[in-house]
């Protein structure tokens, strides 16, 4: 490569090559001194290589007047590089956001402003935007970061935008384009030409469990009104029938009281041995040697009955929680206990 050739690389071009001839523990030092947003371009970057040859490698050094033995190119796996770089900053919270905002890929440029606001701030400048508008922007977030904002959404906006976002699976860049275009002052960036998956109802399910106590159900009875179905997809990943295991003792004594032994019965046809194993401790050991038999003597079940004795179980522990009768561990908010 001759001197124009080299002038041709980009700053941050140079700055990648650069790092990557100093070491991940060089690097790791100089993304602490660097700020986020120019972390993150020389990251992109980094993972975009491969393979440095030895003569460009030499001149870029030595354009930073770094004098170095003569080694014969550099093969780097990018995206491992600058996880284990960023990985040994000295910043936990800076690490985790970085790493969260490296993992939708080099060639996803996500709402990074928006993604740096406050919750509040950014439902303020969404409120007033069409429901579709608001989902679009929230897919392309955490969901930690979503639910927090849709927190602050005004009550009749948050069903409308958490089904919009359940219904999205892939968006081109000219709508992403329209919408940076009008929040120019706030955002600015520009997304690549491929389309992303941003949304989707395993989106949702995250998002709808990171909310405050009850939210969820009432954002997913709202929803019954215009897509059951959707609603009902939802719910099932939300929480299932198997999760009943991380419910303490008292908990699951609360449910089994609200359901019959029929149920039970066929909710428990094929419940894995450890489920089993927690409903029977809480009952007597006459009443799991019952519900032992009912289950040998009742041979094949329709898997659609089973899923349903499991939903009405499943249904019965929200309806608890909800009334604050039960814990769910891992729900948002609800395992904070005071």
């Amino acid at each position: 490569m001759d001197t124009n050739q080299l002038a041709r690389l980009s700053g941050v071009e140079k700055a990648a090559i650069l790092l990557l001839s100093l070491g991940e523990e060089a690097t790791s030092k100089i993304f602490e001194d660097l700020d986020d947003p120019e972390v993150r371009m020389i990251s992109r970057c980094m993972m975009g290589l491969d393979h440095v040859p030895e003569h460009i490698s030499k001149q870029v050094l030595d354009l930073f007047e770094k004098t170095r033995e003569e080694y014969a190119g550099i093969f780097v796996r990018g995206d491992e590089f600058v996880r284990k770089a960023i990985s040994k900053g000295g910043n936990d919270q800076r690490k985790t956001m970085l790493l969260e905002q490296l993992a939708a890929g080099p060639s996803f440029r996500p709402l990074e402003t928006i993604a740096m606001m406050q919750p509040r701030m950014v439902a303020s400048l969404l409120e007033n935007e069409h429901p579709q508008t608001v989902a679009l922007i929230l897919s392309t977030q955490t969901p930690e970061h979503t639910s927090k904002i849709i927190e602050y959404l005004p009550e009749e906006l948050k069903g409308a935008v958490i089904h919009r976002i359940a219904r999205i699976e892939k968006v081109s860049p000219e709508v992403l384009n329209q919408i940076e275009e009008s929040l120019r002052h706030e955002i600015g960036l520009m997304v690549n030409r491929e389309q992303q998956q941003v949304g989707g109802v395993d989106k949702v399910v995250d998002i709808l469990g990171r909310l405050s106590k009850g939210k969820d159900q009432v954002i997913l009875e709202e929803m019954e009104d215009t897509d059951p179905s959707l609603a009902d997809e939802i719910r099932k990943k939300m929480f299932t029938f198997e999760d009943l295991i991380f419910i303490d003792d008292r908990g699951l004594q609360s449910i089994l009281r609200e359901i019959n032994n029929d149920t039970l019965v066929m909710a428990m046809k094929t419940g894995t041995d450890e489920i089993k194993a927690k409903f029977f401790s809480n009952i007597s050991s006459r009443a799991a040697e019952m519900i032992q038999d009912d289950l040998e003597a009742m041979g094949p079940a329709r898997l659609e009955d089973v899923e349903t004795a499991q939903q009405e179980i499943v249904q019965v522990a929200l309806k608890l929680e909800t009334e604050g009768k039960i814990v769910i561990p891992g729900r948002g908010v609800n395992d904070v206990l005071v």
